[in-house]
């Protein structure tokens, strides 16, 4: 008996360790879809003929999809079964992957682009709602946490693959590669994925969008994750434009290297988490924001350790103002923390969209400069949103 009571923990462990990594493995293979042209728009900036602007719509239209599926699909989640989902998701992002491989015309490039950034949320978003639905608490932390640590690796992931396979081979092999790994992810997903035998999501009598976005403490929060993502998004996407010519001239593969930086998301992130429960998610908020602009303005020293250095205190500042809005968000809320969350992701990603076409104008009319203009300005809504965080915060202490 006491033989039989042992092996229950250890089946237990090893079907969330299983979890784990088919969370991890998909979550990362779709993210690693999104960023794959970043460090090669350059190349694709010659190769099409086109300006920085056009060429960064190779990212600007995945980030666009995501924005405006994401809430459709989380609706989705709460109504269908999983496994067709994915199912749907994983072939269209792969198959759009195909199309990206073999056309010659940057305009199919941009729409396939945009389709695959429409399904992503196929593959990640319910596959969030599906695991907060079927889990139970004690195991949902534990493969959430698979889940975000998938999302910083498939965002760097993509962006070492397309930067890495340029020029031994061409950008086009980064598609095919991810596209497989997309297939075989999805494919394993459908196939051992837990079954889920609750048939409602916890936030079904719950408030609704509009209510949510009428109350000011979460719109704020929303506000955050738009300036935050648009800045960031913003700063890679330009950066090989603004490396690749004098005076670094640097490489695609040194480029590529730069992308390294985004490691320190995976450290910042759990860091940030505390130093909120310490001294609270405004503090932390301006913190964040004030090591985004310092690094940002570092940026403009030509000299390639600076700019190193420069990108390790970007992903920290940014990765620090995310972490604090995102627990800034879910300590306020009380019910309806499926669609209050899915709301973070859209302005996040809305963001990111329009932060990457806004800076294309911003560097085509004065260069790294102006981009880095205009991110210090998008940067005041963080930092004052921080500021009033505090403000409130000392407030509820001082009533408790």
């Amino acid at each position: 008996m006491s033989a039989l009571k042992r092996s229950v923990p250890a089946m237990k462990t090893r079907n969330s360790f299983a979890l784990q990594a088919l969370v991890f493995s998909l979550v990362c293979a779709a993210f690693t879809t999104i960023y794959i042209t970043q460090p090669v728009l350059p190349v694709l900036r010659a190769e099409f003929g086109v300006d920085e602007a056009r060429a960064s719509w190779t990212i600007a239209a995945v980030v666009l999809g995501i924005a405006l599926s994401n809430l459709p699909f989380g609706l989705l989640s709460d109504r269908y079964p999983i496994r067709p989902i994915i199912l749907i998701g994983g072939v269209m992002v792969a198959s759009c992957g195909a199309v990206c491989a073999m056309t010659g015309s940057l305009a199919v490039l941009i729409v396939a682009r945009f389709i695959q950034g429409l399904f992503i949320p196929s593959l990640t978003t319910c596959l969030a709602a599906y695991l907060a639905r079927s889990l139970p608490a004690e195991s949902l932390n534990v493969v959430m946490g698979a889940y975000v640590s998938a999302t910083v690796a498939g965002g760097l992931g993509g962006r070492l693959l397309g930067g890495w396979i340029h020029p031994p081979l061409h950008w086009r092999f980064a598609f095919v590669s991810a596209s497989f790994l997309v297939l075989v992810t999805t494919v394993a997903a459908v196939k051992w994925l837990p079954q889920n035998n609750r048939t409602l999501s916890a936030d079904a009598g719950g408030v609704g969008f509009i209510r949510l976005l009428a109350t000011s403490d979460f719109l704020r929060t929303y506000l955050v994750a738009f300036g935050a993502f648009f800045v960031f998004s913003s700063v890679f996407n330009y950066l090989p434009f603004y490396l690749s010519k004098p005076p670094f001239q640097a490489s695609t593969e040194i480029i590529t290297l730069m992308y390294l930086s985004y490691v320190i998301g995976i450290i910042i992130g759990p860091l940030a988490g505390k130093l909120s429960n310490r001294i609270g998610n405004g503090f932390t908020m301006v913190l964040g924001t004030a090591i985004l602009g310092l690094s940002m303005g570092l940026t403009l020293i030509q000299s390639l350790p600076v700019i190193v250095i420069s990108l390790v205190g970007i992903c920290a500042g940014f990765f620090a103002i995310h972490a604090s809005a995102a627990g800034a968000l879910n300590r306020k809320l009380t019910s309806s923390r499926g669609r209050a969350n899915s709301l973070y992701v859209l302005f996040y990603y809305i963001g990111g969209a329009i932060g990457i076409n806004l800076s294309g104008y911003a560097y085509v009319f004065s260069g790294w400069h102006g981009v880095v203009g205009l991110m210090l300005a998008i940067l005041l809504i963080p930092f004052t949103i921080g500021i009033t965080e505090i403000a409130k915060e000392r407030k509820n202490r001082t009533i408790r």
